[in-house]
């Protein structure tokens, strides 16, 4: 992902909320419509998840230290994640027990118009902030569906902020509908049932991205169509005949570490197989740029051992060998 792009994304969405939020708990003064109030909530509580994506990006740059060897590029997916928790705790979970208060204990809206005002304002201002999002998101999504893009995506700023903002405009929808009713049959109950449909959305937003940043942070390999360049780069069908097994691991959105097992001949001299590592190693590079950390380990083939498949007990996460039996 262009990390600019992400970042004209989050600054535009941030402007977005904190104006949308400052009108919002305006109307909640003059209206008392708690479904102003949660919406103010959510919009803040974007905010401040804009504002964690930032320091994550920032804090991502950071060289890389003998204590954290690879770097910090993984600061990113922790902060996305932290979104998600603040997306559920602050914004999911207060609109739930706003609106189940106001439920419970409802009240006549006073000031209709600064809801009803403001709802539109926040709609415009959200729209503008999606827009944004979809256009730079475009420049990276290809042929991908979006939920395909949002799951496949190994930057996270640009779909938290899609989900986000996708979520504020549904929200903004419920809102506009609770308080609509509210209106139309001088029930109040109605705004706190917008209101507690607000807090279940965001509830689920922030589930959705909570499991693919928990993917990201366990350790995500590269996509297929990278895989596939590294296969190519690094067979040159004369000194590295073939690949073995090989493994990838996002070390960050922009960064890869690859490792393989290659097949060299058997007669091959130590000073031809540590050339022929060099030139795969460039030419794997040149394939895919953000491989940046690359280990191949030369082996001779062996077509028997080779249907054996890779060894499990070798494989992280595999089989413990020196585990008993209980």
């Amino acid at each position: 992902m262009s990390a600019s792009g992400g970042t004209r994304a989050i600054v535009a969405a941030l402007g977005a909320n904190l104006a949308i939020a400052a009108s919002k708990f305006v109307a909640f003064a003059f209206s008392g419509s708690s479904s102003m109030l949660a919406e103010g909530v959510h919009s803040l509580a974007d905010s401040g998840n804009q504002f964690l994506l930032l320091v994550g990006g920032k804090k991502a740059q950071r060289e890389a230290t003998p204590q954290h060897p690879f770097g910090y590029g993984r600061e990113r997916y922790i902060y996305a994640f932290l979104v998600s928790i603040v997306l559920f705790s602050v914004g999911g979970m207060f609109a739930i027990y706003e609106g189940y208060e106001k439920v419970r204990h409802p009240h006549q809206l006073e000031h209709w118009y600064w809801p009803v005002g403001v709802l539109a304002f926040a709609i415009l201002a959200e729209g503008f902030s999606f827009r944004t999002a979809i256009k730079e998101s475009n420049q990276l999504r290809g042929k991908l569906s979006w939920s395909q893009f949002i799951r496949r995506a190994k930057a996270p700023e640009l779909p938290v902020v899609l989900l986000e903002d996708f979520g504020a405009l549904i929200g903004l929808v419920l809102a506009f509908g609770g308080v609509g009713l509210s209106l139309l049959t001088g029930d109040g109950v109605w705004d706190g049932v917008g209101t507690v449909c607000i807090g279940v959305l965001l509830v689920l937003i922030a589930l959705v991205l909570a499991a693919e940043t928990k993917s990201l942070l366990l350790g995500e390999a590269a996509g297929i169509e990278d895989v596939r360049k590294i296969e190519a780069a690094t067979v040159d069908g004369e000194t590295v005949t073939g690949l073995i097994h090989m493994r990838t691991l996002h070390l960050g959105p922009e960064e890869l570490l690859v490792a393989a097992k290659i097949a060299v001949r058997h007669d091959d001299t130590a000073a031809d197989v540590a050339r022929a590592i060099n030139a795969a190693e460039a030419r794997v590079r040149a394939a895919v740029p953000i491989a940046r950390v690359i280990y191949l380990e030369p082996d001779i083939y062996s077509a028997a051992e080779a249907t054996k498949g890779p060894d499990p007990e070798a494989t992280p996460g595999g089989p413990n060998p020196h585990a008993t039996d209980h």
